[in-house]
């Protein structure tokens, strides 16, 4: 084995680059999370874990909905400064053009490609679940409506290579790149 043993970390790659959207205190808010997941497509069921002490928590509670938000790479500034100051000291509502859907609180950015409205239907305290001081909270919300502008459609579908997406990656934003290989065809190739 060639391996070196590293720090152990959550790695995983790509991480997305999400903005979060939530009413609070009747205004609304917006954060950016790397730690953001899908949980299941039928019903579709989205995770994002922010950190307890975080601002954009209170709306979550309080409201029990959410927005995730993809964002293109000509937004990396602004996502970025939502990202490095807190809605507790500067007020981000205006930072994007907001618009709502069904669910009335929670803001979705109207120049982000993918906008999903979300209810929670289940919260986990990371300190409850590990002997730590202050943690995470996972936010497992269901997906009650996606919006997304036609020119980032394909045949009705998001489509990553229109609205370049951007992740990432220890302190650094990477581009999505091309595509690979057709999933569910490539692996029929294999032969042992």
């Amino acid at each position: 084995m060639n391996k070196s043993k590293i720090t152990p970390r959550a790695y995983l790659f790509p991480m997305p680059v999400a903005l979060i959207g939530a009413n609070v205190k009747g205004r609304p808010n917006f954060e950016t999370l790397a730690y953001v997941g899908i949980v299941e497509s039928q019903p579709p069921l989205i995770s994002i874990a922010s950190y307890e002490t975080h601002y954009t928590n209170i709306g979550i509670k309080e409201n029990g909905t959410f927005s995730v938000n993809t964002p293109s790479e000509s937004l990396a500034e602004l996502i970025d400064y939502c990202g490095i100051v807190s809605g507790n000291e500067i007020d981000k509502s205006e930072v994007f053009d907001v618009f709502y859907g069904d669910l009335k609180t929670a803001p979705m950015a109207n120049l982000s490609p993918l906008n999903l409205e979300c209810e929670v239907i289940k919260i986990i305290k990371i300190k409850e679940l590990v002997e730590i001081d202050k943690g995470h909270e996972i936010f497992i919300g269901k997906v009650i409506n996606a919006y997304a502008d036609e020119k980032y459609l394909t045949e009705g579908i998001p489509d990553i290579a229109k609205f370049k997406t951007y992740t990432y990656s220890l302190n650094d934003y990477w581009k999505v790149g091309e595509k690979l290989a057709p999933a569910f065809e490539i692996g029929k190739k294999y032969k042992k």
